[in-house]
């Protein structure tokens, strides 16, 4: 019982500490599913985060909840969300599943640790493809089942750019690929549209 409660702990203190492996400063997941003053501010325009649905929202993404990153597929993308050209906050903690206490006990194979828009790809397998569209349904934005119409009902009218270069296929079906900068825009067009992303060393 001891051995056990002591690798459920070493678990939750990687999760902790995540972000170490890929290079950045560790980020701390958040103590309580209290929202910090960022998260309030997209919860206002109902961006936000639901830190008690993340296991369903990572199932629901055809991913496994993981106890630790993996290392057999290790990249990093950037998404920035625009609504007529005005940013959206992509939230801390997307692809992390909570305990009833507030604390990370599961992270995804593709995941965020801050609000900078950084999409961890960090997989335990290596060779499989991750999508914008995946990153959307661990977030819970964007699946239609929003009642209070567009932007916020679907994907009806988004459209995405990679490096600059529209996209013709859905928005969902974006592969997210190594240092990619990803824009997913609503509304009047970004001009000009961000087309590369300066991604911190170690990334």
């Amino acid at each position: 019982m001891l051995n056990k409660r002591l690798a459920v702990a070493l678990t939750v203190s990687g999760l902790l500490a995540g972000a170490t492996a890929c290079g950045a400063p560790a980020q701390t997941a958040p103590a309580s599913a209290t929202p910090s003053a960022s998260a309030a501010t997209a919860a206002a325009a109902g961006w936000e985060l639901d830190p008690a649905a993340g296991a369903q929202r990572i199932k629901a993404a055809g991913l496994d909840i993981l106890t630790a990153e993996g290392t057999a597929e290790h990249y990093h993308a950037h998404v920035d969300v625009l609504v007529d050209g005005k940013a959206v906050t992509v939230p801390a903690e997307i692809g992390f599943s909570f305990g009833a206490d507030g604390q990370p006990n599961g992270i995804s194979a593709l995941h965020t640790h801050d609000t900078s828009g950084v999409i961890h790809i960090e997989a335990p397998t290596a060779g499989l493809k991750y999508t914008l569209g995946q990153v959307l349904s661990e977030w819970g934005v964007l699946d239609g089942k929003d009642a209070t119409g567009a932007p916020h009902g679907g994907t009806g009218g988004w459209t995405a750019y990679v490096n600059g270069a529209k996209q013709t296929a859905p928005v969902s079906d974006v592969v997210l690929k190594a240092h990619d900068e990803v824009v997913l825009s609503y509304g009047a067009a970004p001009s000009p549209v961000p087309s590369s992303y300066n991604f911190p060393a170690g990334l």
